[in-house]
């Protein structure tokens, strides 16, 4: 059983991270867009057309499903994806809602959904939390911190700063979703200025949806990764021996 997992970034080794732990894949290959990172800030036509130029990319290897581990991607071009793709295609947007309902029964519970100002703008995740009940909704684009998690920089003063320029004064949520793959690896500095709030893990819940929704319920012995991107792939591969 083979995945491709596919972010503008280093962002989506969050997702794989997940992956290798509950063993769902024999082998990952990760296309990391790196001369093009961030898409937080881009139309939803570009982002659309670099999709779709990735999953060029992935028609070169017989995977069994694409994962979009970038919720600017799961927000705007995950339909053409489907369309256009000869394997299954999973978001992170729709896990990452499914987790929250298993996790957060209160409709009325204050929720928090952290994205890039595309993932944001988009909607998505409020339209789909509505959907399902939920009222107290509130969204925040910190998208600073894209830049700064592709530096490396995973804590230390710059990290702090950015922080608190965006979260000071703001009343602490009942929960936090994570609404951009970078996001879990700066986890815990978000949770100094929100201790008691639950935190959505793109990962984790992507691998609760694709045992749900693709019943990938067997497992293997180990997963070996390979590891692409459009530029520097060292640099990918530096952060990827970190984070893994």
């Amino acid at each position: 059983m083979r995945a491709g997992v596919y972010d503008s970034g280093i962002g989506g080794l969050t997702v794989v991270k997940s992956l290798i732990e509950q063993k769902l894949f024999d082998e990952i290959i990760y296309f990391g867009d790196t001369a093009r990172v961030p898409y937080g800030v881009k139309d939803k036509n570009t982002i659309i057309r670099y999709s779709l130029e990735a999953l060029e990319f992935f028609k070169n290897f017989d995977i069994d499903i694409m994962i979009a581990a970038c919720n600017s991607v799961s927000a705007y071009a995950i339909d053409e994806l489907k369309a256009n793709a000869p394997f299954k295609v999973s978001g992170v947007i729709e896990p990452g809602v499914m987790a929250l309902k298993n996790k957060i029964p209160n409709l009325d519970a204050n929720i928090l959904v952290l994205g890039t100002t595309a993932t944001i703008r988009s909607g998505k995740y409020e339209r789909l939390l509505k959907q399902n009940g939920y009222k107290n909704i509130n969204s925040l684009s910190p998208s600073l911190f894209v830049p700064v998690v592709e530096e490396g920089l995973f804590e230390g003063v710059v990290l702090e700063t950015v922080a608190r320029h965006y979260f000071e004064g703001i009343d602490e949520p009942d929960v936090i979703i994570l609404g951009c793959t970078h996001f879990p690896l700066i986890k815990d500095e978000i949770s100094k200025f929100f201790p008691s709030s639950l935190l959505i893990h793109s990962g984790e819940a992507v691998v609760e949806f694709l045992q749900k929704e693709f019943l990938l319920n067997q497992t293997f012995k180990q997963t070996s990764l390979k590891l692409f991107a459009s530029e520097n792939p060292d640099k990918l591969k530096k952060i990827a021996s970190v984070w893994l």
